[in-house]
């Protein structure tokens, strides 16, 4: 009675070595550090961004702990927070902006553990640091993009029916105006924009004489709808692309009817955050000009229509302003190489309607070049007069222009990106969207690892304390038994930390709560069982059978107390946010690790100890 085959020994240790192997990464913490990526996506391995940043710590007397390439990045290790950012302010004046120089924290795990596929766990915002921002979107721009989409729908349907008119355009006070050519048109314009636009009123213009003219402005429910797209719109391209970018469990919440707050742990690099989050990237796509001179526009000869760019060589080229189709249609976006060049290319899906328009377009175009102009809006604080000052760059370049050989549909590739980075950065951003309106970072706030590292210190102690008193209790009270329980309790611990290290959950300050509250729950099993021996053996049963009967009697109460509390952490999980979904996350783990120690672990120890041997008392 009370023995365990050999099988279940093994697989109870195998558990416990594997739980031990990837709970350890923990322990070694991790180094100040600096991750330098080339801001163009380039291979930082065939640049010199490494012996320029070794020249210049050199030069200004900072000894770096360790260099090393990862993941197409130059990684430097610093013993210290002064040391880093001293380093910083270095390395971006000795490389300039062909480089993105982040602060980040580096693992400081052994390379064995590394080479097991083995990590400490993420902590949040509260225990790592980060930056937390509050967003508002610019609902005003929203709706001048609504109207300006108005306005090409209206120049179609108008083409379309034959109706003729002399302008169509957004007015700066609101509102698009139509100028018709004579009051013949100005009737069947009216009664079609009529079928055709709901979410308009429409005013006859009878202002000025001899003048024929609409004036279309938003309904109040349609610009409250436009607003509310917008702001959700944004919502998820921020989502999508701090979630491609790899960011562990950030916060991403609707405040208000305008606002956003992002909270990204980990990032200590304000700039860098504000990068990801703020960087407005899309495609426009425009015919070549290839009726006019380049070097007439060059020298400041321009061509009404056409509007003069530059290719990524520097030679200028020149498009039509009109607009072919913009990246607003792009529903898809994957990142591959060339087959016929074996160079990087992206390859786009339109949706429906984009996929129809661009079909009809190279249809009508054949044979001539249409060019991909890719779009990038950010925005950089820059010193002036001794003050920051903030400002808005966009970038437009050509980055391949092609002669359409045939009639394109919904799905087509980009060529001419300089590398398989940039292909990539480019798809993330096409595929997560464009933002709906601008945002601006209305406030920002740091929270440094110092004062993560004050809330990793009291909640260590909250759980050390309660885990000492809990030791002491359990080892007075059952002796042997309140041992086994106690090394049943740190296994549980152990593996707690483990799962979440394997799992790369977030352990967050509410999260060491429920480490706290895991504790008091599986040492409950414990004393659930250990209470249940001693009744039975009250009641006159001999030690072998109060053992079997205190297992097996006591684990339906057991399963019962855990499994309803899994259930409320389970529903905490789904409805919850941010720290909420931390502490349930903790808790879940928690339970499966201590129904496995309490029920199995401590069963097995105890069977060790008893098992096959004549005994008259038990320690209990």
């Amino acid at each position: 009675m009370n023995r365990y085959p050999s099988w279940k020994y093994v697989l109870i240790l195998i558990i416990i070595l594997v739980g031990v192997v990837y709970a350890l990464p923990n322990l070694y913490g991790s180094d100040p550090a600096l991750q330098i990526s080339s801001a163009r996506g380039l291979d930082i391995t065939q640049q010199t961004a490494e012996l320029q940043a070794e020249i210049a710590l050199e030069e200004a007397g900072i000894e770096p702990k360790r260099m090393e390439i990862q993941e197409n990045s130059l990684l430097i290790r610093f013993d210290d927070e002064e040391k880093q950012l001293r380093a910083q302010d270095v390395i971006k004046k000795a490389l300039g902006r062909d480089y993105i120089v982040a602060l980040s924290l580096a693992p400081s795990t052994p390379g064995w553990l590394a080479g097991l596929g083995a990590s400490p766990m993420f902590l949040g915002l509260d225990l790592r640091g980060g930056v937390h921002f509050l967003m508002e979107v610019d609902m005003e721009a929203a709706i001048r993009k609504a109207e300006e989409s108005h306005v090409s729908e209206l120049r179609s349907l108008l083409r379309e029916n034959k109706i003729r008119y002399k302008t169509i355009g957004r007015r700066d006070q609101g509102g698009v105006l139509i100028r018709f050519q004579d009051a013949a048109q100005l009737d069947p314009g009216e009664i079609l924009i009529d079928e055709n636009f709901r979410d308009v009123d429409i005013e006859v213009d009878d202002s000025l004489e001899g003048e024929y003219r609409i004036i279309l402005r938003m309904s109040e429910d349609a610009v409250i709808e436009t607003r509310k797209n917008a702001l959700q719109q944004n919502i998820t391209t921020l989502r999508k692309r701090v979630n491609e970018l790899g960011v562990a469990e950030p916060v991403i919440q609707q405040q208000g009817d305008r606002r956003v707050v992002v909270e990204l742990p980990g990032v200590q690099d304000t700039a860098r955050a504000k990068e990801i989050l703020g960087a407005t990237a899309t495609l426009e796509f425009r015919m070549v000009d290839d009726e006019h001179s380049v070097q007439d526009a060059v020298q400041g000869r321009v061509p009404a229509g056409s509007k003069l760019y530059s290719e990524r060589n520097g030679n200028p080229i020149l498009l039509k302003k009109r607009v072919m189709l913009t990246g607003d249609h792009i529903i898809d976006a994957a990142s591959g190489i060339d087959p016929d060049t074996g160079g990087p290319q992206v390859n786009i899906t339109l949706d429906g309607k984009g996929g129809l328009i661009f079909s009809r377009i190279t249809g009508d175009e054949v044979g001539k070049r249409m060019a991909t102009v890719f779009i990038e809006i950010k925005t950089e604080t820059i010193e002036e007069n001794g003050e920051l000052v903030k400002r808005k760059i966009t970038t437009e370049e050509v980055i391949n222009a092609a002669t359409i050989q045939s009639q394109l549909g919904k799905r087509f590739r980009i060529t001419g990106l300089e590398s398989t980075q940039e292909a990539r950065n480019l798809a993330l951003l096409l595929r997560a969207g464009a933002l709906a309106a601008p945002i601006e970072i209305i406030e920002e706030r740091t929270v440094g690892p110092s004062l993560g590292k004050d809330n990793i210190e009291q909640g260590y102690k909250s759980v050390i304390i309660g885990f000492v008193l809990v030791l002491i209790f359990m080892a007075v009270y059952y002796r042997l038994f309140g041992m086994i329980a106690n090394l049943a309790l740190a296994l549980n611990v152990v593996l707690l930390v483990a799962l979440m290290s394997m799992l790369q959950a977030t352990l967050t300050l509410p999260g060491i709560a429920g480490i706290v509250l895991t504790v008091g729950m599986a040492i409950d099993a414990n004393v659930l069982i250990f209470e249940r021996i001693r009744e039975e053996i009250r009641n006159g049963n001999s030690p072998h059978a109060s053992i079997h009967a205190g297992y097996e009697k006591a684990f339906s109460t057991i399963a019962d107390a855990n499994i309803t509390t899994l259930i409320a952490a389970v529903v905490l999980f789904g409805f919850g946010t941010g720290p909420i979904k931390g502490f349930a996350v903790t808790l879940s783990l928690g339970i499966i690790c201590s129904m496995f120690t309490a029920i199995m672990v401590s069963r097995a120890v105890v069977n060790a100890i008893y098992g096959g041997k004549k005994i008259q008392k038990l320690m209990i």
